[in-house]
């Protein structure tokens, strides 16, 4: 799933949302980016177990839609993934989508709360 922001399937922005976020890994590394995760090995020990092939994917899907940026430290050798302002915009959106789980879900338990992204 790799939608370019010129491939649109209709105008709804519903929809539109869906195509970028509605598969089941991109808001799940948008929440842990939130809860500080930077780097690919950290977004691999999430407990639901992202394979590394669909995570270098939607890693490069965020960056190119402007929710995430790719840094290198400044020794080289690391780079780290950061929300843009785009993607701390979510943040209402995690907030909302995990309060309803927790709401309407048996069994669900919140790993910990949205927090400010750096």
């Amino acid at each position: 799933m790799n939608p370019r922001a010129d491939d649109k399937r209709s105008c709804c922005p519903v929809a539109c949302a869906l195509d970028l976020l509605g598969d089941r890994w991109t808001l799940l590394v948008i929440r842990d980016l939130f809860f500080g995760r930077s780097r690919f090995s950290e977004f691999q020990r999430a407990p639901e177990g992202i394979a590394s092939n669909i995570l270098a994917d939607r890693l490069n899907l965020l960056v190119g839609h402007g929710l995430v940026e790719r840094r290198t430290a400044p020794s080289g050798r690391r780079a780290g993934y950061h929300l843009t302002e785009k993607g701390r915009s979510l943040r209402p959106v995690l907030v909302a989508v995990k309060e309803w789980g927790l709401a309407n879900i048996d069994g669900t338990a919140a790993l910990i709360g949205v927090s400010k992204a750096r």
